[in-house]
């Protein structure tokens, strides 16, 4: 977590809490040291954030301190909700509690006439029809990419054949009816798409893969940017190949 989120979730935490929290239930909840804490609240108090208390009784976030509103339009505002809501469809548990905290966050700091809109928007978005996956966790796969670590699955592919694979996770693709990893296959040599619900079980390595400087990515992206412009159908998500 980037020092400038846990500032802000240290306020949000003190707002919410309805007695002195101490340092150490900080630390549990931010998931940092309690030396880090004393760190962020003298930070914070210097910063003139109203937060009275001392260490080994609590802190307290004095009364009626309210961060600067974010300011937004009305078509910025259902974009927010819009957005948080379309995480539903993705199956992935940990995106979809991070939308809700994230609206949750945005709701407690907009303006009185916005929070009510926010908060009930009148925008309906339906759940989507991907599968939920069984042998992979998603979050780990986002770990993975962002870590440049590389995977072992056990895939079956539409036709029913098993085989096992190395991968470097490179990109996710959400679609409706279909979540993909996009990666580097080891064994294909190229680029390949997998169906999350069809990897049967999957292995986080500690061998990492070379970055090149996101061209890995990019030229992914490129080719998705063809197919899109041949008006080529999304990615089957099949690696028979």
């Amino acid at each position: 977590m980037r020092r400038a989120d846990r500032l802000f979730e240290i306020v949000q935490l003190l707002r919410a809490a309805a007695a002195p929290t101490t340092a150490a239930a900080l630390a549990d909840a931010l998931e940092v040291t309690v030396r880090t804490v004393y760190r962020d609240i003298a930070a914070l108090q210097v910063r003139r954030v109203p937060i009275e208390g001392e260490r080994g009784i609590g802190y307290v976030l004095r009364k009626g301190f309210t961060l600067p509103p974010l300011m937004f339009t009305a078509d910025e505002i259902d974009a927010i909700a819009v957005g948080a809501r379309l995480v539903r469809r993705i199956r992935d548990p940990n995106l979809q509690e991070a939308a809700a905290r994230v609206l949750s966050k945005v709701t407690a700091i907009v303006p009185d006439a916005l929070r009510a809109h926010l908060a009930a928007a009148p925008l309906y978005v339906s759940d989507g029809s991907a599968a939920v996956p069984h042998g992979v966790d998603l979050a780990e796969v986002r770990h993975a990419i962002r870590e440049l670590r590389k995977m072992r699955i056990r895939y079956i592919d539409e036709s029913g054949n098993r085989t096992w694979r190395t991968i470097w996770p490179i990109a996710m693709a959400y679609y409706v009816d279909v979540t993909l990893i996009a990666a580097w296959c080891e064994l294909r040599n190229d680029y390949r798409h997998f169906r999350v619900e069809r990897i049967q079980s999957s292995e986080f390595l500690e061998d990492k893969f070379p970055a090149d400087n996101g061209g890995l990515l990019a030229r992914w992206l490129a080719l998705q940017n063809a197919r899109s412009d041949a008006g080529e159908a999304p990615p089957a998500g099949t690696s028979a190949v």
